[in-house]
């Protein structure tokens, strides 16, 4: 939608008002009407017609389209007013219009999404960052003068106006946004569409264009004509998520190449980790300015803008797991990202899909082994007592994001050398009943031990969390 500017419905009856025709075979749809000169005139007259095809112009009785704002594939939006509101409050008058090459069953299931987007905003127009929907009606073209073949109803729904600009245009301004630009329209966007999950639908079209930034500051996520309602099947995929039919006309599936995640583009089953996924493609479009397109390696087809993009490590393994190409290995719900945005949660749960998720805990015990025969050769029981602190520290430090794993390496590497230069001058003691008598071979046998030990016992709670999880 495009942004307007000193367009008040109010002001323009000082030069009389242009009316715009909705029909959308009409050749001449702007109609002026200087004898409209003030409000109250405009608002107690019947009716008015278009001067050029007849179609009556003040809709349902009470919205005057102004100006269209924007042509699109399925329909039209015009600004409006409200003659019906004491200040004549602006609108958007949104209209259907399918194009007439689509086939029967198309056409048929657009008007089903078109009347999925007005009960799906009836819903969750609630949400103050969500248009709030004042209107759904239909008029019958075929009572006035035709010009073409028309549709026999044109649908209609009129919504809140959000005066502004989207995210699109201010990008074209700015070029890029700060990080903690990106993280404000990040935060905000994942309290709407928690919102939006929570109450079974989800967005399917995330993407600059669709969010609005107000002339007050705030943020709303707009245009839910791709909404898909969130069905309950019998089928369940494994991460427990409620499933979505796909319905088998190809138009339904409506999605923006570069944000839409792999199995909306193959007319999969879709998920809330799905907005998700194009929410952080949206977030990198903002930061860098650049289509998300041109960070997907296209021999690898995987994602490469780790280089590209200048944010926090945090925020990157956010970003990255949002990216994830498999559902499951997303963030499954908007809430856990606004958790791990808050260190309420670790960033990265594990995946059992593939091997990443036994580097850190193994490193971590490799580590712990390595200052448990150090410290119990130096200090003897105090010394067990240190590592055991040392040990939380470093549990904290990564599930807090505080550490990572490349400087995880860093301090192992350095551990490993130290202990292995200074056990041979220290007393040996036994440890855990084991004398390992500053054997080097030993002691890298014992820190790996406690290396796979952290790999077991990562597992296992991770194991005992999705059996909770499953219990929810």
């Amino acid at each position: 939608m495009e942004a307007v500017y000193s367009y008040t419905p109010l002001k323009l009856l000082e030069d009389g008002l242009d009316i715009c025709c909705t029909r959308p075979s009409c050749p001449k749809p702007i109609n002026s009407f200087p004898e409209l000169d003030n409000a109250s005139v405009l608002k107690t007259i019947s009716q008015q017609y278009c001067i050029t095809c007849g179609m009556p112009l003040i809709l349902d009785g009470r919205y005057i389209p102004i100006k269209k704002l924007r042509q699109g594939g399925f329909g039209a939006a015009f600004l409006g007013c409200d003659r019906r509101t004491p200040g004549m409050r602006e609108c958007v008058v949104k209209q259907l219009q399918p194009s007439p090459n689509l086939k029967p069953e198309q056409i048929k299931k657009v008007t089903q999404l078109f009347h999925r987007e007005a009960e799906v905003l009836e819903k969750l127009g609630t949400h103050p960052q969500i248009p709030d929907l004042f209107a759904f009606f239909a008029i019958h073209p075929g009572r006035f003068k035709l010009q073409v073949e028309e549709p026999s109803e044109l649908f209609y729904l009129v919504q809140q106006y959000i005066d502004g600009e989207n995210l699109e245009q201010e990008l074209s301004r700015k070029a890029k946004f700060t990080e903690a630009e990106v993280l404000v329209v990040l935060e905000a966007i994942l309290h709407i569409l928690d919102f939006s999950h929570n109450n079974n639908s989800i967005h399917r079209d995330i993407k600059p264009s669709n969010i609005m930034r107000a002339s007050d500051g705030r943020l709303y996520l707009v245009d839910f004509g791709a909404v898909k309602q969130i069905v309950t099947t019998l089928n369940k995929q494994p991460d427990t998520n409620p499933t979505l039919d796909v319905p088998s006309v190809s138009i339904t599936n409506v999605y923006t190449p570069g944000f839409a995640p792999p199995e909306q583009l193959d007319g999969r089953a879709i998920f809330p980790s799905s907005d998700l996924y194009a929410l952080a493609a949206t977030c990198l479009l903002l930061l860098t300015g650049k289509p998300p397109t041109s960070f997907i390696d296209a021999y690898t087809n995987t994602w490469n803008w780790r280089p590209s993009v200048n944010i926090s490590e945090r925020n990157a393994r956010i970003l990255e797991r949002m990216l994830k190409e498999k559902p499951i290995e997303r963030f499954q719900s908007a809430k856990d990202v606004l958790d791990a945005l808050k260190l309420k949660a670790p960033v990265s749960q594990q995946d059992f899909s593939n091997l990443d998720w036994l580097v850190a805990p193994f490193v971590t015990g490799f580590e712990i082994g390595l200052l448990a025969v150090f410290f119990n050769n130096l200090l003897g029981k105090v010394g067990v007592g240190l590592v055991l602190l040392i040990s939380g520290c470093l549990v904290y430090a990564q599930y807090n994001q505080i550490l990572f794993e490349n400087k995880l390496f860093i301090i192992v590497g350095i551990t490993f050398a130290l202990v292995l230069l200074l056990l041979p001058i220290l007393p040996s003691a036994p440890i855990f009943g084991f004398n390992l008598a500053n054997n080097h071979l030993l002691v890298t046998f014992f820190a790996l031990l406690l290396g796979v030990f952290g790999v077991v016992l990562t597992g296992l709670s991770q194991l005992i969390y999705q059996l909770l999880t499953l219990i929810k």
